[in-house]
């Protein structure tokens, strides 16, 4: 039994790394999405909304694939502490990334279905929410390879930002809607990626919250940030 220890946690440390580095591949990918799927929107791209829609299966598959590595490091060796935090937390991210790309298609699909492109004010409003999103996606990412719970707070404290950019874009949505009747549908689209891009705001923030439970062994004090503003529809 004791010759078999050494080669089970070298087996183990193997395992993690490659659970760390297909979290980190997974939400590459699911940056890759967000960034197709508005420029799908902006562009009116058909091809491009089409990409992110084929392109999810395979984000589906990598949660999969951390979910089923989760269960072979915990089935290899009783975890210490430590160790169980890096599973567990493995397993949360791969859930908020999983719907991350959810969300990604939804937007893509939303796109499908406008009559026309969008005017430059509404270009530039989603292209700034959009890029806010994907920045802090990169950043959260970042703070899990890094294991940075600093990054993993700035991530936290900008998601108060992220509600205050949604809630110009569903502003300008309604104003376009209300400016003729024939802009009803794309609207009301339009309505709906705006909540789409700050849900994935809060899901980016659920995984700053697990980084920095991975790193310090203890949750964020305190409410999360939040806009009070944020309309339900």
């Amino acid at each position: 039994m004791n010759n078999n220890a050494p080669h089970t946690v070298k087996s183990y440390e193997i395992e993690l790394i490659n659970l760390n580095n297909n979290i980190v591949k997974m939400g590459t990918l699911c940056e890759e999405a967000l960034r197709r799927a508005i420029k799908a929107l902006i562009t009116n791209n058909a091809e491009e909304a089409d990409k992110v829609i084929k392109n999810d299966e395979e984000i589906d598959k990598y949660e999969n694939l951390i979910e089923q590595q989760v269960v072979n490091l915990i089935a290899l060796r009783q975890p210490l502490a430590i160790d169980l935090r890096e599973t567990v937390t493995a397993l949360k991210i791969s859930s908020d990334l999983e719907r991350i790309g959810d969300l990604s298609k939804n937007i893509a699909k939303r796109s499908l279905l406008l009559s026309n492109k969008l005017n430059n004010n509404l270009i530039d409003i989603f292209t700034a929410l959009s890029e806010k999103v994907q920045k802090q996606l990169k950043s959260v990412i970042d703070s899990y390879l890094e294991r940075s719970s600093s990054i993993a707070i700035d991530v936290w404290e900008n998601d108060e930002k992220v509600d205050e950019m949604t809630n110009q874009c569903m502003q300008a949505s309604i104003d376009f809607l209300k400016e003729d009747k024939n802009n009803l549908q794309n609207g009301t689209h339009l309505l709906f990626v705006s909540k789409n891009l700050e849900r994935m705001g809060d899901h980016t923030t659920n995984i700053a919250e697990q980084v920095y439970f991975l790193v310090k062994g203890e949750y964020l004090e305190g409410d999360r940030p939040k806009n009070s503003e944020i309309k339900n529809t």
